[in-house]
């Protein structure tokens, strides 16, 4: 079954979440009118290739031209406005840029991909593997009967009133007939009266006796049912609304996806319909108090306290209603929120949970920096922002798929402030500033706090000071928390560190890798459990020996990771995170040839490696390793393709491969193979028109990776070799070898060994197995 298939069988809760990935930057729209052919391109791959992102976007267009013929052939005159419209936007936004679309794209199909895992798992798993659902699980189910229970006793309570008002008119009508007559009048001047007088007015007492004792009653009990409600609203607003906070917190940082809003909005709903209902019965109190009044009249003496708890209930009701829903982000960073770079674009939507069609078009909310913020900002002297773009929206229950009273922002932009003198209010460019959003008419609700920068190359700091803030504190506005950062525990920021690998891959950090980095952070321990880590220490000091912080090394993995080597991470077959100490004992048993991937511990920009065993000369265990490559190698060739033609050029200038098997007995080919495009096969030999004579075809080239064994080289001086792209011969580090290209090679051996060493050349030639997408006329 196609994916767009499966995710529209999805529970509402995961179809919310479905609904947030898609905005104006790659609709939804889109998705679904294109969804077999959009699903069957490499996104991934043309994300990392221009050429291929170029030809995959002109597809792109094709396929929504095609799919806009087949409208107009139905007649659908809505779906050719809305593709016609979608088309435009792309054509403006990504013809000169086709990689991001690519990356946007890429990116929601393996967010789609998380869903439908977490879904299945969940479905499969049910409650046994959450020790905590079964809590969670009563404690909603209690929740819904304590509510179901007000409704019942507000209907109850209706009941009463209309038994009250007939009692009452009942009352009043004969009271009123008495003192028409003149009977009662009499009665009150102590008159003697007839017997049938004395009986209506004995009736009449009894009436006023059950209207009094009524009245009581229901003035009770409605005391009753507010304090049921004070209690259930303080369960929904202090614990599941704020738990639901806290996980949207965490789901910003990567943790797991935040569970949507509806069931929440029923429930507040329901509790504000009620609460709505009981304003009235109170309001009716008053006018049954206007009609019929007497000396200890109970709704005189509660009236206005009620009046005054059900009021001061519904607004404290709404306001805690007035959600984010979705946090400030920009739409080509989407596993980034809170963000926001000066000058670009970013969107953020919010929610009232409360669904009361009343409210439709009613409710004008503007977004704002928070006030607060701005009056930080000014003490400090640090620099102060405007929004610019539509920053006031009527909500509405049209923009949302479930009906839900929202309104998003999707055109928003940061401006700095200018001081008098044309310049900046802070000079420091490597600063960002630490600010939130408000939403306010009549409510009011903020963000969390969002960090400004100004230069993309200011995003790893940026995105760390969001883990650090969202990990260790639930304030929606300390704004000053930077100002003395408070410690974690290893425990939190292991969960947090494997979470930015989980989020955007099929695969967190195992226990071993975590403590792996622990060491890094903390230096050698027994055991990391509750060691604090200071906010310097993670993101500001460098690390011993190095001339870059933790974090800084740490996030060029990670993008590392999802832009090079996803697949292999996704498999498994990525170690990364090792000591040498580690590494050096679970090879060495090993026969050779057995090989391991990890992560450079040396190189700021990111860098992965592999390490190998091999036997010596006299049989001795020996571990080596190549020179890390980087993203700019990888951006020539992939991870796997190096791997799978890597080549060590031994003494008798041989080229071997030193690459037998993954860790720890996985055979390369079985690993690697299906990750390499598959070579061409060679043209047949075909005659020249007019002519038998034969023309042979081209000779397949290949690019592969050589390291040459020093010896080789021994007659060379070590500055031509360098310039080559050989280690020197000096070195004697077999930790810093280098990769070398067929041409490099052929024309080092040519120009300098030929006429010494023929037959190893020759050798060499035959050797290389050369694919065509290389190949150059002769």
């Amino acid at each position: 079954m196609a994916q767009w298939n499966q995710l529209q069988q999805l529970e509402t809760r995961y179809l919310e979440q479905l609904y947030h990935l898609y905005s104006d930057s790659f609709p939804m729209e889109l998705r679904q009118f294109l969804a077999p052919w959009i699903e069957s391109q490499d996104w991934a791959y043309a994300a990392n290739k221009e050429s291929h992102a170029t030809l995959v976007f002109h597809n792109l267009l094709g396929e929504i031209d095609q799919q806009y013929s087949r409208f107009l052939q139905e007649n659908n005159v809505l779906y050719q406005h809305n593709l016609r419209r979608i088309k435009q936007h792309l054509q403006s936004k990504y013809l000169e840029k086709p990689m991001e679309i690519a990356r946007i794209v890429a990116r929601c199909l393996w967010e789609e991909q998380r869903l439908l895992q977490t879904a299945t798992t969940a479905q499969q798993d049910g409650q046994a593997a959450h020790p905590t659902g079964t809590v969670v699980t009563e404690k909603q189910q209690i929740l819904e009967h304590n509510l179901q229970d007000i409704r019942k006793r507000v209907q109850d309570m209706e009941q009463k009133m209309k038994m009250l008002e007939n009692l009452q008119d009942d009352f009043d009508f004969n009271y009123k007939t008495l003192k028409s007559a003149g009977e009662l009048s009499q009665d009150l001047n102590g008159n003697s009266q007839a017997a049938a007088t004395r009986q209506k007015m004995a009736q009449l007492e009894q009436m006023l006796c059950a209207l009094d004792q009524l009245r009581r009653q229901i003035v009770t009990e409605m005391a009753g049912l507010l304090q049921a409600m004070d209690f259930v609203q303080k369960n929904l607003t202090d614990e599941e609304l704020a738990d639901w906070k806290r996980r949207q917190q965490i789901a910003c940082i990567g943790g797991p996806p935040n569970i949507c809003l509806d069931r929440l909005e029923t429930w507040i709903t329901s509790l504000a319909e009620s609460q709505l209902q009981i304003r009235q019965q109170i309001k009716k109190l008053e006018e049954l108090q206007q009609k019929v009044s007497y000396k200890g009249d109970p709704i005189v003496q509660h009236r206005p306290a009620l009046e005054e708890k059900i009021v001061d209930l519904f607004r404290n009701l709404m306001k805690s209603a007035f959600v984010v829903e979705r946090q400030p982000c920009m739409p080509m960073h989407p596993d980034r929120p809170l963000v926001i770079k000066t000058g670009v674009q970013f969107t953020n939507k919010v929610r009232l949970l409360v669904k009361f069609p009343e409210l439709n078009y009613q409710l004008k909310i503007k977004v704002c920096i928070d006030k607060e913020s701005g009056d930080v900002a000014a003490i400090r002297g640090s620099r102060k922002f405007n929004i610019l773009g539509t920053n006031t929206k009527v909500m509405n229950m049209e923009e949302s798929n479930n009906g839900s009273l929202s309104a998003e922002f999707k055109h928003l932009t940061l401006r700095e402030q200018r001081c008098g003198n044309g310049g900046r209010t802070n000079s420091d460019v490597s600063e960002f500033y630490l600010t939130s959003f408000s939403f306010f008419r009549s409510l009011q609700t903020h963000s969390l706090p969002v960090v400004v920068i100004s230069n993309i190359c200011q995003m790893p700091n940026a995105w760390a000071s969001i883990l650090w803030y969202n990990m260790l504190t639930n304030h929606p506005k300390n704004v000053n928390f930077f100002t003395k950062p408070p410690v974690a525990t290893w425990d939190q920021v292991a969960e947090v560190l494997s979470w930015q690998f989980s989020s955007t891959t099929k695969r967190g950090l195992t226990i071993e890798q975590l403590n792996t980095l622990a060491e890094k952070l903390l230096g050698p321990c027994v055991n990391y459990s509750g060691c604090q880590i200071t906010w310097a220490k993670f993101c500001k000091e460098n690390m011993a020996g190095k001339g870059f912080s933790f974090w800084v090394w740490l996030d060029n993995i990670i993008d590392l990771v999802k832009k090079y080597i996803l697949a292999l991470w996704n498999e498994g077959y990525i170690m990364g995170f090792i000591s040498k100490e580690r590494e050096r004992a679970i090879l060495s048993p090993k026969p050779p040839g057995t090989f391991l991937l990890r992560f450079s511990e040396s190189s700021k920009e990111g860098g992965i490696t592999f390490t190998w065993v091999e036997k010596d000369i006299s049989g001795k265990t020996q571990i080596q390793s190549v020179e890390p490559y980087t993203k700019q190698q990888l951006n020539s060739m992939s991870f796997a393709e190096i791997i799978m033609g890597y080549k060590i050029m031994d003494a008798t200038n041989i080229l071997v491969s030193p690459l037998v098997y993954l860790f720890p007995e996985i055979p390369k080919e079985e690993a690697f193979g299906k990750y390499c495009r598959p070579e061409a096969q060679p043209d047949a030999d075909f005659q020249e028109p007019g002519c038998g004579n034969t023309i042979q075809p081209y000779l397949k080239t290949k690019f592969i990776c050589v390291t040459p064994c020093p010896s080789v080289f021994m007659d060379f001086p070590d500055s031509e070799l360098l310039g080559n792209g050989f280690p020197g011969t000096n070195s004697g580090n077999t930790s810093d070898l280098f990769p070398m290209s067929p041409r490099t090679l052929d024309s080092l051996m040519h120009n300098e060994a030929a006429e010494a060493n023929p037959g190893p050349l020759e050798s060499l030639t035959l050797d290389m197995e050369l694919s065509s997408d290389v190949a150059s006329p002769m």
